[in-house]
């Protein structure tokens, strides 16, 4: 991996860091937290993925979530450490690094950063495969049903929509910034 990659992968893992010290908004009805950690999954995707690629997107949520289960209290709430995968939320982090992925494959093939079909990727990658990954996890540890996940997870729908957009008009502005720029070869 060359070294610019490498700057730009830590550089989306550290702006991850940065979103968790956010503190968590925690729910009655579930013990998974309402944090903006998601949003930079979508910027991962979003800006790195439509730079380098989708493995790059990838990359920096893997380096992230390896500080966090070595023990760095990166997560919403201060939390860090290998038990982090044996909780409600386990399903929706190990979703990060698929939802980076999908976001990253789908704005790499973009000619240019259009705004809808940006939002429309994050709505796909940055929801529904976090969520994929997410609620049979959080369904499984809590011991309640499929479906009731599901209604149990409508709740964060408006936040993570909330973050779909202010993603994606990130993304587009992101994109059009020289560091970020994708290299044109005549």
């Amino acid at each position: 991996m060359k070294l610019k990659k490498l700057i730009y992968v830590s550089m989306f893992a550290t702006i991850m860091g940065v979103l968790g010290m956010m503190p968590p908004i925690f729910i009655g009805i579930s013990p998974v937290p309402i944090t903006l950690q998601s949003l930079g999954v979508m910027l991962a995707g979003s800006v790195l993925g439509a730079r380098f690629g989708a493995k790059y997107a990838a990359l920096s949520q893997i380096l992230f979530l390896s500080l966090v289960i070595a023990g760095l209290p990166l997560l919403s709430g201060g939390r860090g450490g290998i038990g982090v995968l044996v909780g409600p939320s386990a399903g929706y982090l190990l979703g990060y690094v698929a939802g980076a992925f999908v976001i990253g494959w789908f704005a790499y093939r973009l000619k240019e950063g259009k705004f809808m079909r940006l939002l429309l990727i994050n709505l796909f990658g940055g929801i529904f495969v976090v969520y994929l990954f997410g609620i049979p996890i959080q369904a499984f540890m809590m011991n309640i049903s499929l479906v009731e996940g599901m209604l149990t997870s409508l709740v964060f729908l408006p936040g993570d929509i909330t973050k779909v957009v202010v993603a994606s008009i990130l993304a587009v502005k992101l994109m059009n910034v020289a560091p970020f720029r994708k290299e044109v070869s005549a």
